[in-house]
C-alpha cells in the first residue's frame, strides 16, 4: 500500500483552512516532507520517502499546504508565511520530538523558515537535520525578471505556463511581497544542525549556485552539497530518489 492509496487525515483549524496530511508513527526523528510551489504530497519523492519510512518503522509526515492538493483554502490567498504556519501547525500536532525536514524547491525555503521558527521557540535540538532538494530560498528575488516583478506588483499576479502542470503557475502580489520580506541568502542563517543539499547539475529552474550560496550562508559546520550529474529540477529518477532516501536514512540513523 502506498501513501497515495490511503485516505488522508485532516487537521481542522479555527479561522484557517483545513489541512490534509498523512502520518506514520515510528522511531527516531519525524521526517517531514515539504513539497514545492503548486505541488502536493502525492508526488513521487514524497510517496517514496513515506513508503520507505513506513517500511523501516520510522516516523514520517506529509502535508498539503492550504490551497494545494487535498487541503482546503484558495491558492491565490496564501503567502509564504501562511504556508510556514501550515507546516508548524502540523508539526506541533503530529511530531512531538525532533524533526528532519526535507524541502523540495520552494519547500526548501519553507524548510529553512520552519527550522528557524522551531529553533527559536524550542531550541536547537528540535531540528535534527535538513535535506534540500533543489532548494529555492529567495526565489522571488532571483527567479523573476524585472519586467515580471513589475507585472506582479502592478497587476496583482503573474501567470506563467509550465511544463510541470496543465495549469499555469500563478504568483500573486501577496506571495511575492511575503517572499521579499523573508529572504535569507543575503545574511547569516543561524541554523547549526546537519544540512544536506541535493541539486541537479542540469536544473533549468533553480541554478545549482543557489545551493552553494545557501551552504555559505548557513551557520552549521556540517553542510554537504551534492551536485547530481544529469539531474534536472525534479530529481525524480530512480537513482535520484535512491540518493534522497539514502541521504535521509543517514541523517535519521545518526539521531
Amino acid at each position: 500500500m502506498t501513501a497515495v492509496d490511503t485516505a488522508p487525515d485532516y487537521l481542522d483549524r479555527p479561522g484557517r483552512p483545513r489541512l490534509a496530511y498523512r502520518h506514520v508513527a515510528g522511531a527516531g526523528p519525524t521526517i517531514v516532507f515539504l513539497p514545492g510551489y503548486m505541488s502536493d504530497m502525492a508526488g513521487g519523492k514524497a510517496t517514496a520517502l513515506f513508503n520507505w519510512a513506513a517500511a523501516e518503522g520510522r516516523a514520517c509526515l506529509l502535508l498539503d499546504y492550504a490551497g494545494c492538493g487535498l487541503s482546503d483554502g484558495l491558492f491565490e490567498e496564501q503567502n509564504l508565511l501562511d504556508w510556514r504556519g501550515d507546516v508548524l501547525d502540523l508539526i506541533d500536532t503530529r511530531a512531538a520530538g525532533p524533526v528532519i525536514i526535507v524541502g523540495s524547491s520552494m519547500g526548501g525555503w519553507l524548510m529553512l523558515l520552519t527550522a528557524l521558527a522551531l529553533t527559536q521557540r524550542d531550541g536547537p535540538g528540535r531540528v535534527a537535520g535538513l535535506v534540500g532538494i533543489a532548494a529555492a530560498p529567495d526565489f522571488t528575488e532571483w527567479g523573476f525578471s524585472d519586467s515580471e516583478k513589475a507585472i506582479i506588483l502592478a497587476k496583482g499576479e503573474l501567470r506563467e505556463e509550465t511544463s510541470y502542470s496543465d495549469q499555469p503557475y500563478v504568483t500573486t502580489r501577496g506571495f511575492f511581497q511575503s517572499g521579499e520580506a523573508n529572504r535569507l541568502l543575503t545574511s547569516h542563517i543561524p541554523l547549526t544542525c546537519p544540512v544536506r543539499l541535493l541539486h541537479g547539475q542540469e536544473d533549468g529552474d533553480v541554478p545549482p549556485e543557489i545551493s552553494l550560496r545557501l551552504s555559505a550562508a548557513l551557520a552549521s559546520d556540517d553542510v554537504q552539497v551534492t551536485l547530481v550529474k544529469g539531474g534536472d529540477h525534479r530529481l525524480s529518477r530512480d537513482t535520484d530518489i535512491a540518493l534522497l532516501i539514502d541521504t535521509v536514512a543517514r541523517l535519521a540513523s545518526a539521531n
